[in-house]
Parts: C-alpha cells; structure tokens; sequence
C-alpha cells in the first residue's frame, strides 16, 4: 500500500493536494521524483512557487526540520528555486516580488 505524501515531514495536506494535481500520489512516488522535479511538475500543474515550500519539501524528503536549512545550503536551495521560476517564467506583482526575496509564507 502507498504511504501518503503528507506521511514525509513537514509535508501536509495542501502539499498532497499540490503534488496529486501534478500526478504525485505517494510518498514512494516523490522520493523517486526528488524534491526538485516533483516541485517543477507542481508548479507546471498550477501551484504557486514559494521558496520556504521548496526548501520544505527538500528538507522534508532528508528528514530534517523545514527550518533546519541555513547558510550555504539556503543559498544554493534560493539559486535551484530560482532557476525552476525562471523556466515557469510568469510575471510576478512587485509585492510578490518583494516577498519572495524576504522569504516570507504569506503567499504560496
């Protein structure tokens, strides 16, 4: 039986739903994928980028708490992110913009 995407830390119910509209129905089914891939088929299936979701989902698949990532690794988590929105290239809002950059949750 297929272990649910929200059984991986830090990884709920709005990211089950995220990650079955892109076709990812299990646990088993985004280790495969890896963190990157799985957040490029979510976002091409219609979920809003947000870097704390992208670094969630990566430290969650390492079993490590969402805020564990710092230093270095954040920034090389911030340039893999970034790469992703660059090839989903949609214009962003100034405030979102703004956001995104500060890395706050209060937009997904």
């Amino acid at each position: 039986m297929p272990t649910p995407v929200s059984a991986i830390r830090n990884l709920g119910p709005a990211v089950e739903r995220d990650c079955a509209r892109a076709g990812i129905h299990s646990a088993e089914d985004l280790r495969a994928l890896g963190a990157h891939e799985a957040y490029r088929r979510m976002m091409a299936a219609g979920t809003r980028p947000h870097f704390i979701g992208y670094y969630a989902l990566v430290m969650g698949l390492q079993g490590r708490p969402w805020n564990d990532c710092r230093g270095t690794e954040k920034d090389a988590l911030r340039a893999a992110f970034d790469g992703l929105k660059a090839e989903r290239a949609v214009p962003q809002s100034e405030i979102e913009r703004v956001l995104d950059q500060i890395g706050t949750g209060l937009r997904r």
